[in-house]
């Protein structure tokens, strides 16, 4: 369960950001979002859903590309650029699209995530030294990285040294045949070949220390932070060694039918001549079922939920948090609205699964439907670019500019009383055209003259 997501000096927002999915102080109703843990005596609460609104260019894809990045460098262990680039994220593989393009100076990179997964609060921080914007030889370093452990420090680096807090009876819980006089050694050791581009939880406390707790980490990241940057990579394929071979799944088949489909079935088939399975659609006949391209036969809205929903599934079952830019594109607001419903019912939502995503659709500006806290807003300064990331529960409930349980948060995003709108009228650029088509008419008028 994701609880806090932090970043600095992150593409268009130069000033932390801090995204939040702890319910806020003092907010009422709608307690079916809120998730629950108890870690020890102490009871950790989440919200089960978040929605991101604000204009284009605003900012909003940006939180995702960070908690993205940010996952991709915890899981390869280092802050050297890697030769697969990804299409969806390019920051997350060249790293020098990462800093604000407006900071002259070379100012630190830092992110810092809090999660409750196997019964553990973690939280775990890093400050990098990336340099200045597209500055792709310049020579990276970690500056720091604190490792906490249900609020306690396991460990702290600060360029090369490496501290250990002074808890041992806690600490022997992580660290694999913990003797502190061998702790010592092992952390001079690590001091001494400590590389500066390589990350100490993923490499030297991982092979030295405990590995075991990495792996409580790593997994997280790796099947529960599931961050999508991009609509169309929103997909889940089967891989298999055979070849020639038709995968069908009767959950996502049953949900495809809900949500409608031309054809009698959906499935992959996987062949010799594919590098990848490709989905197709079972379409009956006299003869029986025949297999012809989805994206031939069904509506680009019913490709997008097939291959979303295996996600979705998968985030239900396992107690993960999805994220994902755009979720709605292309998905009729009902079948979305069920969705949601399904993270906020705690019946069927059982492992604390969370989903956020961005839209600019208004019909989730809903009070019977989200909560203050669950309503986020991104906006960007027009004279520094500059974004600026925010909860509808920031504002006050009393007062001209108050919002209250059960207003009409559509109504007052459109009239600007929060925010995060930008006033878009194309009027003077097809004015232009035609001023522009009639000069050339008549140029063409006085030459043939």
């Amino acid at each position: 369960m994701l609880l806090e997501f932090r970043t600095r000096n992150f593409k268009s927002f130069q000033d932390e950001l801090v995204f939040s999915m702890t319910p806020a102080p003092k907010q009422k109703g709608l307690d079916y979002s809120i998730l629950k843990e108890k870690i020890g005596i102490k009871l950790h609460k989440g919200l089960s859903s978040a929605v991101i609104y604000g204009p284009n260019a605003s900012g909003k894809t940006n939180i995702i590309g960070a908690m993205d990045v940010m996952k991709n460098i915890v899981l390869r262990g280092h802050i050297r650029n890697v030769d697969n680039k990804s299409h969806a994220n390019p920051a997350s593989t060249q790293l020098e699209y990462i800093p604000n393009k407006d900071n002259l100076n070379k100012v630190p990179v830092d992110f810092g995530i809090k999660f409750i997964d196997k019964g553990y609060l973690i939280e775990y921080k890093l400050s990098l030294d990336l340099g200045r914007f597209l500055d792709d030889e310049y020579k990276r370093r970690v500056l720091s990285e604190v490792l906490y452990v249900d609020e306690k420090v396991i460990f702290s680096r600060d360029k090369a040294e490496i501290e250990f807090p002074k808890a041992p009876e806690f600490i022997k819980k992580f660290i694999d045949g913990f003797d502190r006089n061998d702790a010592r050694v092992a952390i001079k050791l690590v001091q001494k070949n400590l590389n500066r581009e390589e990350l100490f939880l993923m490499n030297g406390f991982k092979n030295m220390f405990s590995s075991s707790l990495v792996s409580i980490i790593s997994n997280w990241f790796e099947d529960k932070f599931m961050v999508f940057c991009r609509a169309d990579s929103l997909q889940v394929k089967p891989s298999n060694s055979k070849k020639a071979t038709l995968y069908l799944s009767n959950v996502v088949n049953q949900a495809a039918r809900i949500f409608g489909v031309n054809s009698n079935a959906l499935g992959y088939l996987e062949n010799d001549d594919d590098s990848e399975p490709k989905l197709v659609s079972l379409v009956g006949g006299d003869e029986g079922n025949r297999h012809v391209q989805a994206e031939d036969f069904e509506s680009f809205g019913t490709i997008r939920f097939v291959n979303m929903f295996p996600i979705v599934r998968n985030a239900l079952l396992l107690g993960g948090t999805l994220i994902v830019d755009e979720f709605d594109a292309s998905i009729h607001p009902i079948a979305l609205m069920s969705l949601v419903n399904v993270f906020h019912n705690d019946e069927l939502n059982k492992k604390n699964a969370q989903l956020i995503f961005n839209t600019h659709n208004p019909i989730f500006l809903n009070s019977n439907l989200f909560r203050r806290d669950e309503i986020k807003f991104v906006e960007r300064d027009e004279v520094t670019f500059c974004s600026n990331h925010y909860s509808l529960s920031d504002f006050g409930t009393s007062g001209r500019e108050g919002v209250r349980n059960g207003g009409d948060y559509m109504k007052n995003y459109f009239v600007n009383q929060y925010g995060a709108i930008k006033d878009i009228d194309f009027t003077s650029v097809i004015e232009s055209l035609w001023e522009s088509r009639g000069e050339l008419i008549q140029d063409a008028t006085d030459q043939e003259e």
